[in-house]
């Protein structure tokens, strides 16, 4: 059955590949076996408990906890990018700041299905919220990836 994390590398660990979210579409499309994309939209927050420091880095645009706010699974072929993807999460009108992003890998040249996917979006989002995030490539809402400390 497919699985978790990524067949995709990390942007982290391979510098070269994954600058943007387009980058990433590409080298979902050139896997050897079709693909599922899983995504996580999360929003930045201030915890109620934040210190002044926190609440200073904050407002200027630092730190902050992310919350999940919606998922969604596609194959690389029904995205032709990431403003198409960007599109169809405004359409919920829930602004968000980093979109998560995992692949699953089919067999036998079968991509796998959505309902195949609904587990491992599940775990992604209990991932994200326990900020367990190093399985997951993360891209800010321009598409371009992001390094988060």
């Amino acid at each position: 059955p497919p699985s978790l994390p990524l067949s995709l590398p990390p942007a982290r660990k391979h510098p070269m590949s994954l600058s943007t979210f387009d980058d990433l579409l590409q080298a979902a499309r050139q896997q050897p076996e079709p693909q599922r994309l899983l995504f996580v939209f999360a929003s930045a927050e201030l915890p109620d408990d934040a210190t002044p420091e926190q609440r200073a880095a904050f407002a200027g645009g630092r730190g902050g906890a992310l919350v999940p706010l919606m998922c969604v699974d596609k194959t690389p072929d029904e995205l032709p990018g990431f403003a198409a993807l960007a599109a169809e999460a405004a359409q919920f009108g829930k602004p968000w700041a980093v979109v998560f992003v995992a692949g699953m890998s089919g067999q036998g040249g079968v991509a796998p299905s959505s309902a195949q996917a609904d587990a491992p979006l599940k775990r992604m989002v209990d991932a994200i919220k326990a900020g367990t995030l190093g399985g997951y490539v993360p891209f800010d809402a321009q598409g371009r990836a992001v390094n988060l400390r």
